[in-house]
C-alpha cells in the first residue's frame, strides 16, 4: 500500500508540474516564482511545506500533494518583514481545503502577533467541493482573521488568476486589491452557473475581469499590465505604509531635489489653473507639481475619476492625497466618489498617514438618479471619514468650494488642522450667478435692463463673497497663499503638526453610515 500511495503522489506531482508549465506558457508564474519576485532576494522562509489535505472521500486519499495548494511563509520587502501566502493553481485548481485554510490562518495570525503586513496572492477556483462544509468553514476562519487584522496591519490582495465564490470575500475585506489585466478574474457566481440559472452566456472577462472591477464595480484598486508589474506595484504600495498601526508613516531619506526642478514646478503653478471658473484642468498635474517628484501613486485611477486618491511623499514623508478633479464631471462629489475617497481617508487614518486635500468642487452632483442611488448616505461616508480621522489634515482650496461639499472636503469645521486657499478661491453656498439669480430675482426681473442689472449684481456679489478673504477673516482659512508657495507652505505646516496626538471619544466603535 505505501508503494502504491507513493506512485500516486509522484503522478500527482507530475500533473502539478505540467499545469505549472502550462501557466508559464500563458505568461503566468507559479506560486513560488511569484513569491521570489515579490520579496527581497533570498529572504523567503516557507512554513508548513509538508502539510497535505485530510480528505478521505472520493479517492482523494491517494492524491496528496505537499503544501496542499498554497505556499505560506515570511520574507522581507524593502527590508521589512512581511507574511504571505501564494495559492497554487496546479494543485486541485488552487481550491481551498480545510488544511489549506489552516495554513493561511497560521500566517495571518503570525502577521497580527508580530505587527507585520500580510500579502495574499490569490489564484483559486474556490472551495474544494470534495470537502463540503469543511472548506466553507475554512473560508469563514480566514474571513474572521481578516477582520481581526483590519486596521492593525496592512493587508494587500493580489489576484493572479481566478478568485471565485466565497474566495472573493477575503480580498474584499483587505486594504487593497491589485489585479492582472487579461489574467485575473473575481466573481461570486461563475459563467456556467449564470447560464444554468438565467440562460445568459457571458465570459469571464465581462463578468469579473480586471477592467470591470477597476472601472465599473470599484472592487479593484489597481489594474496592472502583467504579473511582474503587479508584484512591483505591491512592493511600492507597501513602501508608503507602516508595518502596523502603532508605527508612524514611513519617511524616505530626503532627496536633494534639484532646486531648478522645484523652482520650475512652482513657477508652473502660477498659470496652471485657468482663470475661467468653469474651464477644466487636470488636478493630477497640479499635485505632481507640489509633492516630491515621481512619488505619486494613484489608487483606483480608473474609478470615480472625478476624485483622485493617491499616495505620495512630501519632503520624504509618506502622505495620502485626496483631490477633486475638474477634468471629470467638473470634480463634483457623487456616490462613487464619496465611497472611493471615504475608504481611502480611513485607510490613511488607520495607518497614520497625514492627509493632503486639494479642493476644487462645485458641490454634490444633483439629480434624481443620485438621490435614488443614496447620495445622502454615501456622501455622509466621506464626511464621516474626515470627521473621524485624527491624523494631520492639510487642505488647500484651489478654485471652487461650494455648498456642503466645502464642509465635507476636510474643512476647518470638521477637523482640518491647516486650511489654505489660493487667491482666486471662491468659498460660497453656490456659484455667484446662481446665488444672484435667487437672491435678486425680483430686482433683476423688475429692472429696465435685466441683463445689465444681473451682471452688476453678480460683480458686486463676487467682490464681496466669492473670494477666500471672508472665510479667512473668520479664521476658517489659516492663510491665503500664492500658487507657487503651495509646496513650501504645506511642507512647513506638515512639519509643525508631525507630532499631532488626538484621541477619539471612548466607545466600542463608531457607526459609519455603510
Amino acid at each position: 500500500m505505501p508503494n502504491e500511495i507513493n506512485k500516486d503522489q509522484q503522478l500527482a506531482q507530475k500533473r502539478a508540474a505540467a499545469i505549472s508549465h502550462s501557466q508559464r506558457r500563458q505568461g503566468k508564474m507559479n506560486a513560488r516564482e511569484r513569491i521570489a519576485m515579490l520579496v527581497d532576494p533570498d529572504t523567503f522562509t516557507e512554513i508548513d511545506q509538508f502539510v497535505v489535505h485530510d480528505c478521505h472521500d472520493f479517492d482523494l486519499e491517494k492524491r496528496k500533494i505537499l503544501g496542499d495548494g498554497v505556499v505560506t511563509g515570511f520574507g522581507k520587502i524593502n527590508d521589512r518583514t512581511v507574511y504571505l501566502f501564494s495559492q497554487d493553481a496546479s494543485v486541485f485548481g488552487g481550491s481551498l481545503s480545510a488544511m489549506m485554510a489552516k495554513k493561511i490562518c497560521k500566517v495571518m495570525e503570525l502577521a497580527l502577533k508580530n505587527g507585520s503586513p500580510l500579502v495574499g496572492i490569490n489564484d483559486s477556483g474556490g472551495a474544494r467541493i470534495h470537502e463540503g462544509v469543511a472548506s466553507l468553514a475554512g473560508y469563514a476562519d480566514i474571513f474572521y482573521r481578516n477582520v481581526q487584522a483590519s486596521g492593525v496591519v496592512p493587508q494587500l490582495s493580489l489576484i493572479m488568476g481566478h478568485c471565485a465564490g466565497g474566495a472573493v470575500y477575503s480580498p474584499a475585506m483587505t486594504d487593497a486589491i491589485f489585479m492582472v489585466d487579461n489574467g485575473s478574474h473575481m466573481f461570486i457566481t461563475g459563467p456556467d452557473v449564470i447560464k444554468e440559472v438565467t440562460g445568459e452566456q457571458i465570459d469571464f472577462a465581462a463578468l469579473g475581469g480586471a477592467q470591470v472591477h477597476t472601472q465599473k464595480s470599484g472592487v479593484c484598486d489597481l489594474r496592472c499590465a502583467n504579473e511582474a508589474d503587479t508584484l512591483f506595484a505591491a512592493r511600492r504600495w507597501l513602501s508608503y505604509l507602516p508595518s502596523n498601526y502603532l508605527e508612524n508613516a514611513p519617511t524616505q531619506q530626503t532627496q536633494a531635489f534639484a532646486a531648478e526642478l522645484l523652482a520650475t514646478q512652482a513657477e508652473e503653478l502660477k498659470t496652471y489653473v485657468p482663470t475661467a471658473i468653469n474651464q477644466p484642468y487636470d488636478m493630477e498635474g497640479l499635485i505632481t507639481r507640489v509633492v516630491d517628484p515621481d512619488s505619486l501613486m494613484l489608487m483606483q485611477p480608473e474609478y470615480a475619476r472625478n476624485i483622485i486618491t493617491a499616495f505620495a511623499h512630501l519632503n520624504g514623508q509618506a502622505v495620502g492625497v485626496i483631490a477633486n478633479n475638474p477634468l471629470h464631471i467638473a470634480g463634483v462629489l457623487d456616490t462613487d466618489a464619496a465611497i472611493k475617497a471615504g475608504r481611502f481617508v480611513r485607510l490613511c487614518d488607520a495607518f497614520n498617514l497625514p492627509l493632503l486635500t486639494f479642493v476644487d468642487v462645485p458641490g454634490f452632483l444633483p439629480g434624481v438618479d443620485q438621490e435614488h442611488k443614496g447620495i445622502i448616505r454615501h456622501g455622509a461616508k466621506l464626511l464621516f471619514a474626515y470627521c473621524e480621522a485624527t491624523v494631520p489634515k492639510l487642505t488647500v482650496i484651489i478654485r471652487k468650494a461650494y455648498g456642503g461639499a466645502y464642509d465635507v472636503m476636510s474643512s476647518k469645521h470638521i477637523g482640518g488642522d491647516f486650511n489654505f486657499a489660493w487667491p482666486q478661491a471662491e468659498i460660497a453656498v453656490m456659484g455667484s450667478e446662481g446665488a444672484c439669480n435667487i437672491i435678486f430675482k425680483k430686482e433683476i426681473n423688475s429692472a429696465p435692463n435685466p441683463q445689465q442689472t444681473r451682471a452688476e449684481l453678480i460683480k458686486t456679489y463676487q467682490e464681496k463673497f466669492a473670494n477666500p478673504y471672508v472665510a479667512a477673516n473668520k479664521g476658517f482659512i489659516d492663510a491665503v497663499i500664492y500658487p507657487q508657495e503651495t509646496r513650501a507652505t504645506l511642507s512647513a505646516a506638515l512639519a509643525a503638526i508631525s507630532n499631532k496626538r488626538e484621541r477619539s471619544p471612548t466607545r466600542k466603535h463608531s457607526n459609519i453610515p455603510l
